[in-house]
């Protein structure tokens, strides 16, 4: 589906380009409270979170010990990576129905990939028969099936049904994709259950001693042109600029050996997480005299990544680089003496004077750990108040955990007042940080193999289960790719008709989770009748939508409208409005916007005139100029004299009449007076 707005069908005719949306991602979240949001903590609420509360033992690591197989059952990491260190620890399959899964789910991606609707009937089979077995992870992908009607009609029922029996059996990917469906549909109350318990397991996964780095699904598409920039830092091993600095590293630059290093622990720039080469890395570096290696040294050590936990170690390597002033390791060391690991005994004063040195030194860390302080009371005296300013301060640098913490607080209604809908965002931002964000990865790497069938079908696994990024990747798929994309439908290989509708609920679901472009897309769908009916009330729907969020594409698509009477009510000082308003967005509208306010102009002063028939004709001879404005002027780079030269033809014309008829001189209309257009005037 192409882009094509009401904008075009003036700015087009008139041989220029239509407006760009300049912003293409969905709008971050900037906690800002007043002194109201606040409330005052009851004795009886207090208590119910005190330190001894086992609820909020946010310095404790009940799954730390766990693999991400483990917080992730039935993950897909067997089938993306069998040779990984996560993989080669894992047992065998445990059961014939473990078997018969992955089996299924192997078959599916292979299917995927080559268009094959043999193999495809024969993997959902043998889900099928895993599923009916009760197997948790089976129901999981069974009810991914029916929601996207691979080989079947589609069912959102089918799919909500053995999604819930797949939660019930504690399937985390079914458990994001019903904590989703609820959010849609406003029902908060069972959704922030779910999201509060998969927030809980992406928590556990994090770092102990520092921030973890927050690696966001990678866009593929920037408006309708594939992100090649993004592209070309996820390459991993095989990036030329990885490759360089792999190179410098072999040659012994200790700050290569680190970002490697780096690289490998976090799963950074298209690598794999593999402890067992960070490790490697860190220990050179650390030879070589670089101090950051230190800090996560001490990080792997106390978390016993890739080698056995040994506090004691991981206090030495802390000590040794807060000594080096990164000052992000006086978290782990507040952290161990808080717990009382690796030292004689607990400590909250010190562990307090480390957590105030890292914040003191802007060390978002250091705000959290002493929010969690006061929020319990370690060491200090518990004040909820103070406790959600670090918070707020920490959550407004990104730190997941802050965002965790204040979900929590505003599920409860501790220190704030309840508020279910704002937890339930929050606890959707931490919880899409957890291991079963590992489908992200795999599809880029898919999609950079070129092999989109797999990528698109990885994004559907992900946009099922709410990520926004992933609804949109996928449905870009579709669209750039046509039948090239290899979706599956009811009786094997999508219809053109399935495609656009799989693509059109995609953007849809994108939309509403504050994307742009994909609102601009789902307007132009149904302003055109694009794989739905044509509906301009929808159109313009879709457009408020992107204009709330201050889109200068979507203004300039409402003045149109308004102007034209189409979904909107005819409304020429509201048209000139939204153009103003588009202008004043992004100063880059400024040709569109003039041209669009001189069409409106000629349409208030001449109206029924022979000028303003020909342009209410352009969208008929819309695309054949459409085709020969892309393939010859576009490419001469004569759009813009063009433009000014039918500007200019249309004064003179204007002028011409005038001249001509001095005796009779045409009334113009003031737009400060609305009652002599015969339209309303301006809010």
């Amino acid at each position: 589906m192409r882009r094509r707005s009401p904008t075009t069908k003036f700015t087009l005719s008139l041989l220029i380009f239509s407006l760009l949306p300049f912003s293409l991602l969905a709008r971050p979240f900037v906690l800002v409270f007043s002194q109201e949001d606040f409330k005052e903590v009851p004795s009886d609420e207090a208590s119910a979170v005190g330190p001894d509360s086992a609820e909020w033992d946010e310095f404790g690591e009940s799954d730390a010990l766990k693999s991400e197989d483990e917080l992730d059952p039935g993950s897909w990491r067997p089938i993306f990576e069998p040779d990984s260190t996560f993989s080669a620890t894992a047992a065998e399959p445990s059961s014939e129905l473990e078997t018969l899964y992955y089996s299924g789910v192997g078959k599916v991606m292979s299917a995927v990939a080559s268009a094959d609707v043999r193999l495809m009937e024969e993997a959902c089979g043998e889900v099928e028969a895993a599923a009916e077995s009760g197997y948790p992870a089976a129901q999981s992908i069974l009810g991914f099936l029916w929601r996207m009607g691979i080989l079947r009609e589609r069912s959102k029922a089918k799919a909500f049904l053995y999604h819930h029996f797949a939660a019930e059996g504690g399937n985390m990917q079914s458990k994001m994709a019903l904590a989703y469906t609820y959010k849609r549909q406003d029902m908060f109350e069972k959704s922030v259950k779910l999201y509060a318990e998969l927030a809980e397991v992406a928590v556990n996964s994090f770092l102990i001693t520092k921030d973890s780095p927050v690696t966001e699904p990678v866009r593929l598409h920037n408006g309708p042109e594939e992100n090649k920039e993004a592209l070309s830092k996820s390459k991993g091993e095989e990036d030329e600029d990885f490759q360089i600095l792999e190179y410098q590293a072999h040659k012994g630059n200790a700050d290569a050996m680190y970002k490697i290093g780096l690289f490998y622990y976090f799963g950074l720039r298209g690598l794999r997480h593999d402890h067992s080469k960070a490790l490697s890395w860190f220990l050179k570096a650390v030879e070589k005299g670089e101090p950051q290696s230190m800090e996560l040294l001490g990080e792997i050590y106390a978390r016993g990544a890739g080698v056995e936990r040994d506090y004691t170690k991981a206090l030495e390597w802390l000590t040794l680089a807060s000594k080096q002033q990164l000052y992000s390791a006086y978290n782990g060391l507040g952290y161990l003496y808080v717990k009382g690991y690796g030292v004689e005994k607990k400590n909250y004063t010190k562990a307090k004077e480390y957590f105030e040195k890292a914040a003191s030194n802007d060390e978002v860390g250091g705000h959290y750990n002493l929010g969690v302080l006061y929020l319990k009371g370690i060491g200090v005296k518990r004040d909820v108040k103070l406790a959600c300013k670090f918070f707020i301060v920490a959550a407004n640098h990104g730190q997941p955990k802050a965002f965790y913490q204040l979900a929590k607080i505003f599920h409860i209604g501790v220190g704030f007042k309840k508020n279910i809908p704002l937890a339930t965002a929050l606890y959707k931002l931490v919880a899409e940080r957890g291991p079963w964000s590992s489908l992200s990865r795999w599809a880029l790497e898919s999609y950079l193999k070129g092999d989109v069938g797999k990528a698109f079908m990885l994004y559907s696994r992900m946009a099922e289960m709410g990520y926004e990024v992933a609804q949109s990747n996928a449905a870009w798929i579709l669209d750039k790719y046509g039948e090239h994309s290899i979706c599956m439908g009811e009786s094997g290989v999508c219809t053109d008709a399935e495609r656009h509708q799989c693509a059109h609920s995609l953007w849809w679901q994108a939309s509403e989770q504050g994307n742009e472009h994909a609102a601009l897309l789902i307007g132009d769908a149904y302003y055109y009748g694009r794989g739905t009916i044509r509906d301009y009330e929808r159109a313009a729907e879709a457009y408020m939508h992107a204009k709330s969020q201050s889109n200068a594409q979507a203004m300039f698509n409402l003045g149109y409208m308004h102007e034209h009477g189409q979904g909107l009510p005819l409304d020429l000082h509201l048209a000139k409005r939204y153009y103003d308003e588009a202008l004043n967005h992004d100063p880059a509208a400024k040709l569109p916007v003039t041209l669009a306010l001189t069409s409106l102009w000629v349409r208030m002063n001449y109206d029924g005139s022979f000028l303003v028939h020909v342009i209410d004709s352009l969208p008929e001879v819309y695309p054949k100029l459409e085709s020969w404005v892309e393939d010859v002027l576009l490419e001469e780079g004569n759009a813009t004299i063009l433009t000014l030269f039918v500007c200019l033809l249309t004064v003179l014309y204007l002028r011409e009449r005038q001249r001509r008829q001095p005796a009779a001189p045409v009334e113009v209309a003031q737009p400060n007076h609305p009652n002599e257009l015969g339209v309303p005037a301006p809010i």
